[in-house]
């Protein structure tokens, strides 16, 4: 039954895409993706079946996957004019997939150093 859930939200992410992408303000399509429809399904799966520390390492990492993602949108701005659409893309695409190659390379490394001075700096305030 979960499966069936997360593949009609899915299905509703892309329709709504395309829905989107047919109006005069098509650029709100490229709002649409950065819903947080996953995260939201994987938050709940984390939340749920782990602890509120691995939520949190969850949503940390959601943070810095935004910047693969910054690099494709990079990547499509800079080529748009300058190649075909084909091309564009992946390019666009093999940007991407190094980007997070190299997050999932630095992430382990980083977060063990970083992630214990955030968890010792970032105590919650005494009510």
């Amino acid at each position: 039954m979960d499966l069936l859930l997360k593949c009609i939200v899915g299905a509703v992410a892309v329709l709504a895409i395309h829905a989107v992408s047919n109006i005069r303000n098509f650029y709100i399509a490229g709002l649409v993706p950065l819903f947080p429809t996953f995260a939201l399904i994987a938050h709940y799966i984390i939340g749920t079946e782990r602890n509120m520390t691995d939520l949190r390492a969850t949503a940390l990492f959601g943070l810095a996957s935004l910047i693969p993602y910054a690099v494709y949108l990079t990547v499509v701005y800079l080529l748009a004019i300058r190649m075909s659409l084909f091309a564009t893309l992946s390019l666009a695409t093999v940007a991407w997939c190094g980007a997070a190659a190299l997050l999932l390379l630095l992430w382990p490394k980083q977060h063990l150093r970083y992630g214990l001075e955030w968890e010792l700096t970032s105590r919650p305030i005494a009510p």
